[in-house]
C-alpha cells in the first residue's frame, strides 16, 4: 500500500499495472499479505488510535460549528466499542475464506477436444471513495488483495490523520510480501475525485461510501460503473400477529445499536390491530433509550392512552417528509397500516409504502406467519429482506463474508453487502486442439454443446 500525491492519472496507471501482477499471485501469497497486515495493525494499535483521536477532536469542533454532521462524527471514531476488534477480525476472516479467483461454474464440451469453461476473475482496479470510516482502509485492502483486485482509496479530510497512520502501517507490512505496493494506493491529492472518476481506461469500478451527496455525485460524474447506495432508509413492519417482546427487542436493536449506520431502521409500520397491544412496549423501550418518536395521528392517539403521561408528552407528530428521511440519529417515524377484512391487504399496504418511500436497502417484518413473511419478502424491492430479526443484520461480517466493501442497492451482479464474490466477474476460456470457426455450420462439423461436470 502506498500513500501517493501523484497525479490521479499516474496513480491510476500504476494501479492498472499492479492489478495484472496481483492477478497471477498464488492464494498463499495473497493470504500471507493479509497475515502481515493483521500483525502490523495489531502491533500499531496505540499509534493509530492516537491519530484517530486527533481526527475525532477536530471533527467534534467542526460538528459543534455546524460544519460536519453528527452521523459522520460517529462513524469516524475507531475507539467505539468493538470497532477496532471487528476491523482486525475481518482481516483474518477474509484470509480464511475460499479463494474466489478461478472458480469454475460452467463447463461445456463444444466438440471433441474443444472445451469451454466459465470462471471467476478479478474486476481489475477499484476506486473506493469514503467519508470518515477509517476502518474502510483495512476492509478494502483485505478484500482487494484476497480477490486479486487493485484498489485506489480516497478518504475524506475528516479522517486524514487516521488513514495516514493506517496506510503507513499497511504499506510497511506489504513491503515484505509479494503483493505489489501500488496495488493498494491511498490518494492524498486534493480535488482528486473528479479526475479519477474520468479515468475509465484504468479504473473499472467506483465504490462510494459516504453521504447521499457523495454517492449521487459519483453516479452523475463517473465514466465507469458505480456500486453502492445513496440512502439507507430502512423500515420494519409489525404485523397483526407479532409477538410484543420480540418486536420490542428487534426494533430497539435496529434503532439504537448504531443509529448512524445505513442499516438502522428509520420507519416503523404498525398494523392497526396492535397499536394498543404491541406498540406500547416497543415505544416504552425506545423512549427509555432517548429515541424521538414521530407518530401519525392513529399511533399517537393509541400511545397517548397506553403510555404514562410523562412518556406521552415526549411523542411528536410526524410530517410527510419524515417517511422519506434517513435520520441517522435517535429518531423514528411511525405510521399505521389499516386493518382489512382481506388478510393480505395490510401486508400489501406495508409493501406499497416501502416500495414508494424506501431506498431498496433493508426491510424487516415481525410476524408469526411464514406465509405473510414470504408475501412481504417477495413484494418488497430491496436488497435485504428479513423476517423476525433486526435490520442491523445487513452487514458483510455478520453474513460471514469477513467484511464488506459496502452495501449495494444496484440491480447488478452484486446486491446487498458486497464481499469477495461481489468483487469478481466472469471470463470464458476455451481449450482446443486446433479447431477453427469455419469448420462448423452447413455441410461442416456439428456442435455437441454437452454440459460437463464442474470437476
Amino acid at each position: 500500500m502506498s500513500l501517493t500525491n501523484d497525479s490521479p492519472e499516474t496513480a491510476a496507471r500504476a494501479a492498472k499495472i499492479s492489478s495484472r501482477r496481483l492477478a497471477v499471485l498464488s492464494t498463499e501469497a495473497r493470504n500471507n499479505a493479509l497475515t502481515a497486515i493483521h500483525a502490523a495493525l495489531s502491533d500499531s494499535r496505540d499509534e493509530i488510535l492516537r491519530a484517530n483521536v486527533r481526527d475525532v477532536e477536530a471533527a467534534t469542533q467542526r460538528a459543534a460549528d455546524g460544519e460536519l454532521s453528527k452521523s459522520i462524527l460517529k462513524r469516524l471514531d475507531l475507539s467505539r466499542k468493538g470497532k477496532w476488534e471487528d476491523m482486525l477480525k475481518g482481516i483474518l476472516d477474509v484470509r480464511e475464506l475460499e479463494d474466489p479467483v478461478g472458480k469454475i461454474d460452467l463447463r461445456t464440451e463444444l466438440d471433441d477436444g474443444l472445451i469451454l469453461q466459465r470462471q471467476t476473475c478479478p474486476i481489475g482496479v477499484l476506486l473506493v471513495i469514503f467519508e470518515a470510516r477509517p476502518e474502510v482502509i483495512a476492509n478494502i485492502a483485505s478484500l482487494a488483495i484476497k480477490s486479486a483486485n487493485a484498489a485506489i482509496l480516497k478518504g475524506g479530510k475528516e479522517s486524514t490523520e487516521s488513514f495516514k497512520a493506517i496506510s503507513t502501517v499497511i504499506s510497511k507490512a506489504l513491503a515484505a510480501t509479494e503483493v505489489p505496493n501500488d496495488s493498494i494506493q491511498l490518494v492524498t491529492t486534493r480535488d482528486a475525485i473528479d479526475p479519477l472518476l474520468q479515468l475509465s481506461e484504468y479504473i473499472d469500478l467506483v465504490i462510494p461510501r459516504g453521504s447521499n451527496e457523495l454517492v449521487r455525485h459519483c453516479q452523475k460524474n463517473a465514466h465507469m460503473p458505480v456500486l453502492g447506495h445513496a440512502d439507507g432508509l430502512c423500515s420494519i413492519y409489525i404485523h397483526s400477529d407479532a409477538d410484543a417482546g420480540m418486536a420490542a427487542k428487534v426494533i430497539l436493536d435496529a434503532k439504537t445499536d448504531y443509529p448512524a449506520a445505513c442499516n438502522s431502521v428509520e420507519t416503523l409500520l404498525v398494523h392497526e390491530d396492535v397499536l394498543k397491544t404491541v406498540l406500547p412496549a416497543v415505544a416504552t423501550a425506545l423512549l427509555a433509550k432517548g429515541v424521538s418518536l414521530r407518530c401519525d395521528t392513529q399511533s399517537r392517539v393509541a400511545l397517548s392512552s397506553a403510555l404514562d403521561k410523562h412518556e406521552a408528552l415526549l411523542l411528536q407528530d410526524a410530517t410527510d417528509a419524515d417517511y422519506d428521511t434517513e435520520f441517522l440519529d435517535l429518531k423514528l417515524a411511525i405510521k399505521t397500516i389499516p386493518s382489512a377484512s382481506n388478510i393480505t391487504d395490510a401486508v400489501d399496504k406495508a409493501i406499497d409504502h416501502i416500495n414508494t418511500h424506501g431506498s431498496h436497502h433493508t426491510e424487516a417484518i415481525i410476524t408469526q406467519s411464514e406465509e405473510t413473511a414470504s408475501r412481504f419478502c417477495n413484494g418488497i424491492d430491496s436488497a435485504c429482506k428479513f423476517w423476525n430479526c433486526s435490520t442491523r443484520m445487513a452487514d458483510g461480517m455478520r453474513f460471514g463474508f469477513g467484511t464488506e466493501v459496502g452495501i449495494s442497492t444496484n440491480k447488478v451482479h452484486a446486491r446487498g453487502p458486497v464481499g469477495l464474490e461481489g468483487l469478481m466477474i466472469h471470463e470464458y476460456r476455451i481449450r482446443g486442439t486446433g479447431q477453427t470457426a469455419g469448420e462448423y455450420g452447413a455441410g461442416g462439423r456439428a456442435w455437441k454443446h454437452k454440459r460437463l461436470p464442474l470437476s
